[in-house]
């Protein structure tokens, strides 16, 4: 079951602007350790879930995990080989908007390694550069 928002206002959404860091979401605020963007990306829905069955899988279902983010902006595509015009594509999938230093995901209950090496493998399934970051120890 894909991430996305009960219910929307409009469907069909702006691109929007990714410039600027994350100010808010920025720290290890529920858990110990964070998984933190380095860049700026339209993270998809499959893309998080991914991630997301990776951390649980390595924790063995023990600890606890924090999602973070949440995609709620929808993005749409026209079809291949299409002519301009005829006005807005289809929705193509649903994403969360990340800028560096946004916290993506956050885990507590397991030690330090394991937490470490479940981040690392939720990090090869994103398609940013990401660090892992503690609650205590600064960097």
């Amino acid at each position: 079951m894909a991430m996305m928002p009960a219910r929307v206002k409009y469907r069909k959404m702006h691109r929007g602007n990714r410039a600027g860091i994350a100010h808010r979401g920025a720290t290890v605020a529920f858990g110990e350790f964070g998984l933190q963007a380095l860049e700026r990306c339209w993270l998809d829905s499959k893309q998080i879930e991914a991630a997301r069955v990776a951390i649980t899988r390595y924790m063995k279902r023990r600890g606890k995990v924090w999602i973070r983010i949440f995609p709620d902006k929808s993005y749409t595509k026209k079809p291949l080989e299409t002519r301009m015009g005829k006005g807005k594509g289809p929705l193509e999938a649903w994403v969360a908007v990340i800028r560096p230093a946004n916290v993506l995901f956050e885990v507590d209950g397991v030690s330090e390694v394991i937490a470490k090496e479940s981040m690392r493998l939720a990090a090869s399934k994103l398609c940013i550069k990401t660090k892992f970051i503690s609650r205590h120890k600064v960097g």
